[in-house]
């Protein structure tokens, strides 16, 4: 007690005490902030994540289904299904402009903007499609040109005319997300997309094998069965859509383009496609490069890619979430909660893909297993480079993590031409030649190309996160400086 007594006699104790308090204090209530908006991130980005989740589930069951037909079936919808889906990504990225547009709308109040902005995203859908419909009905003679084997370019030609029929509806469907993930509605979206799931499934069944009376049209049912699919759920969520905003008179009051509000879309959607062309390609470069070192090589690194794409479906749906959350702070005039926003998100992506990172570290061959047989020993030096690939993996998780979230923050920012020359200089000018010169000019090989994309991943993460900062800056006010005695007038 008489030291107690000493000690509380000192000043400088008191002083201590007192700021010991207080930084508490601010640290507690920093806390509760990022703990409300980790909250309301997860609340949007969940129902995201299942229907990001759901959607891949889909190819996956198709190359399932179709592989029973043969293998002639399964290099037909291989080849026709990369190229629907390349080209589908891409048009699909410029109509994401509708989402940042939807959010930032939505935290001003400005219902008509949210409207107007879906609309167009309906015309857009249109003059997109043209194009990429005629490309897919005159998709033989390219193939033939790129040197497909006959077989197979009949066999995707044939798939690419089924399936074209379901274009115009996934990319109306693009729009309409865009609406409700603006409003951070995204329960909805994941509901449907489970019922196309299984309606995929069930039309599958139906016209490949001629079940219910219908025609065994092989793999061609394969690309109607997805097109009914993608006219399904435009269907089911434009009806949604209507009744959930019938105040917004979204499909009664199209009429004519709105050249104004069309060109916005276009501005901030456009570089998203070419965004996403650029990293798409990165990665279609590497998997032919990867090709010329060997099959065993090139089958390790699709189970090593295969594998980091279905984790990354979970820091997918939070950046999606997280452009919501950015989108909305800054259209309702607050630059703190949107930078709060976008530092939940990116800790948010880093830490999931830390955990799915150590566990390619730690459980490679537990992962491979689900993919070869572990026992034969046709398959040991294809499960060797899978290890190694996987150990890169579990870095290259972090990054791609970070940068995909960071994407997410620019595109609540409407910042989107400065993220496309940001990735084309971190994929291409960065990660290929890396690459390239790892994988061809050092004994890494394929090795050399993971650590390739994974160096492209982590320059994109930093470049877009600095970008970020550099951005949300000039939203924030400037203070003013405290006039001083010595100042006159």
């Amino acid at each position: 007690m008489y030291w107690w007594a000493c000690l509380s006699d000192n000043q400088w104790v008191g002083e201590f005490a007192t700021l010991f308090a207080t930084n508490i204090q601010a640290i507690s209530s920093e806390f509760a902030l990022y703990r409300q908006e980790l909250k309301a991130l997860v609340k949007v980005a969940f129902p995201l994540v299942l229907a990001q989740l759901a959607q891949n589930s889909v190819s996956f069951v198709d190359t399932l289904m179709v592989g029973r037909l043969g293998n002639e079936a399964l290099a037909g919808i291989a080849i026709g299904s990369t190229v629907f889906h390349f080209v589908l990504i891409i048009l699909q990225g410029v109509l994401l402009g509708v989402g940042p547009i939807v959010s930032q709308a939505t935290g001003a109040g400005d219902e008509e903007s949210s409207a107007r902005a879906t609309r167009q995203a309906l015309w857009l859908g249109v003059f997109l499609f043209v194009p990429a419909f005629t490309l897919y009905w005159n998709a033989y003679p390219i193939l033939i040109w790129l040197n497909q084997p006959e077989e197979a370019a009949v066999a995707s030609s044939a798939y690419l005319r089924a399936i074209s029929w379901g274009l115009l509806p996934a990319l109306w469907t693009m729009g309409l997300r865009g609406l409700l993930e603006g409003k951070s509605n995204t329960t909805p979206i994941m509901l449907i997309c489970f019922v196309g799931v299984g309606l995929n499934i069930f039309a599958n069944n139906a016209l490949m094998f001629g079940r219910y009376g219908l025609p065994a049209l092989g793999l061609v049912g394969t690309g109607y069965a997805s097109s009914i699919v993608y006219l399904s759920v435009f269907t089911m969520l434009g009806i949604y859509a209507s009744r959930k905003y019938a105040s917004l008179h979204l499909f009664s009051r199209l009429r004519t383009p709105d050249v104004s509000m069309l060109s916005e879309v276009v501005r901030v959607g456009g570089p998203i496609g070419m965004t996403l062309a650029f990293e798409a390609s990165m990665f279609s470069s590497a998997a032919i490069a990867m090709g010329t070192l060997g099959k065993d090589q090139l089958a390790a690194h699709q189970i090593a890619l295969q594998t980091a794409s279905i984790s990354f479906m979970i820091p997918l749906g939070l950046a999606i979430a997280t452009s919501v959350r950015v989108g909305q702070a800054i259209g309702s005039g607050s630059a703190k909660q949107a930078e709060l926003a976008a530092q939940v998100g990116m800790l948010s992506c880093m830490f999931v893909m830390s955990l799915s990172g150590l566990t390619f570290w730690l459980m490679p061959r537990r992962i491979i297993g689900l993919y070869v047989n572990m026992e034969s020993a046709a398959n040991q030096q294809l499960i060797e480079f899978a290890v190694s690939f996987l150990a890169i993996a579990a870095l290259f998780q972090i990054v791609d993590g970070l940068q995909v979230a960071a994407s997410g923050s620019l595109r609540g920012l409407k910042d989107t031409k400065a993220a496309m020359v940001l990735t084309l200089i971190s994929y291409w000018g960065v990660g290929c030649v890396v690459g390239a010169y790892l994988c061809f000019g050092t004994e890494l090989a394929g090795s050399g190309l993971w650590l390739g994309m994974t160096t492209g991943l982590g320059t994109a993460a930093v470049l877009l996160t600095w970008r970020f900062h550099y951005r949300i800056n000039q939203f924030k006010p400037v203070r003013p400086r405290v006039a001083t005695e010595t100042q006159t007038d």
